[in-house]
């Protein structure tokens, strides 16, 4: 009798940050994960009211002394079982460097059992050409890259990794193989990526692509409709549903599972691979409950402003109200995210 889940047991350690009110962060990967029947011990790395789109936040960090106390004291009471490690925003260098610390520690008790423990790290830095975090920082991930599985840069993170500045198909396929040779990355995904293209409908792409035996790159592509929408926390969503996906699709292929960062054999053509499979259904559950997301924002904002006609707009209320107005709706779109409908097939590029 097939199982409800897609995914065996499977116990994931999540080191992000968490809000209050919304879905970015922790908020975003455990509901997402859980949803999908993983296990998840919460890390959080900051703790605030709700996400930074609002213009506006209360809340704290926490230090690297506090992020390395806590797994200690997971590893004190033998719950430092995991399969898994899905690392995402960290507030500083030192915070880097802790993480590393702990995601080296479950590699090295997997040593022994192949396969047995996979970390994906979103190197979360930056967006559209800007740093959001200290200078310092871009050197503890180029320190830290190496050791991870699968990373999850967007094109401005995947620039300031690789040293190649993205501006068309050519510099963007270099990016992917300069990671891979250089850091010997196994899996790498660089997401929102936008390229010039006269005339098109607005659009996104998704690049990947896993390692060969002699490091060549195996590289395969999205393009997906952009909507209409800022939204904060889908970086989060496509980190979370690619652990899961990701670990359904290497177990459906025997033993790869057991195998060393799920590295499938050179005969498999890119289209053909995990991460690529895996890929397709996280852009559909994405672009499902995006899209209802979209539809609700825009019911939403309607009503305000329906409510303030004829009166002055209060500018700063309504960057408010647009804020909360975006959030992900997650809890009622639970059918995208376990069944979602293949709408974007992978590509060779």
């Amino acid at each position: 009798m097939p199982s409800e889940y897609p995914v065996p047991e499977t116990r994931v350690l999540a080191v992000a940050s968490h809000v209050v009110y919304g879905y970015v962060g922790n908020t975003m990967a455990t509901f997402v994960m859980q949803s999908l029947g993983c296990e998840v011990a919460a890390l959080n790395t900051v703790q605030f009211s709700n996400h930074l789109g609002y213009g506006q936040a209360k809340g704290t960090r926490a230090t690297a002394a506090e992020i390395t106390d806590l797994y200690q004291g997971l590893k004190d009471s033998f719950l430092d079982e995991f399969n898994m490690m899905l690392s995402g925003y960290l507030p500083g260098a030192a915070s880097v460097d802790a993480v590393g610390g702990i995601a080296r520690d479950l590699k090295y008790k997997a040593t022994m059992k192949p396969g047995s423990f996979f970390w994906v790290l979103d190197p979360v830095m930056g967006d559209n050409g800007k740093l959001y975090v200290a200078e310092d920082v871009v050197p503890a991930y180029k320190n830290l890259i190496r050791d991870a599985d699968l990373i999850l840069p967007n094109q401005f993170e995947a620039e300031t990794l690789s040293g190649v500045k993205i501006t068309d198909m050519e510099t963007l396929k270099l990016a992917i193989t300069t990671l891979h040779e250089k850091y010997h990355i196994p899996h790498i995904m660089i997401t929102s990526i936008t390229l010039p293209s006269l005339g098109a409908e607005p659009s996104l792409s998704v690049l990947g692509s896993t390692i060969t035996s002699t490091a060549a790159p195996r590289i395969f592509g999205f393009k997906i409709p952009q909507i209409d929408c800022f939204f904060s926390g889908t970086g989060d969503m496509f980190a979370a549903l690619m652990c899961v996906r990701l670990r359904e699709a290497v177990c459906e292929v025997e033993g790869l599972g057991d195998t060393a960062a799920w590295v499938s054999g050179d005969e498999v053509e890119a289209v053909d691979l995990p991460l690529a499979k895996a890929t397709e259904k996280v852009l559909a559950s994405m672009h499902e409950v995006l899209t209802k997301t979209k539809e609700s924002r825009d019911e939403e904002v309607e009503r305000y402003q329906n409510r303030v006609r004829g009166k002055e707009i209060d500018e700063k209320r309504l960057k408010l109200v647009k804020s909360k107005a975006a959030e992900v709706r997650l809890v009622r779109n639970l059918k995208s995210l376990k069944d979602p409908v293949i709408r974007f097939k992978a590509e060779i590029v």
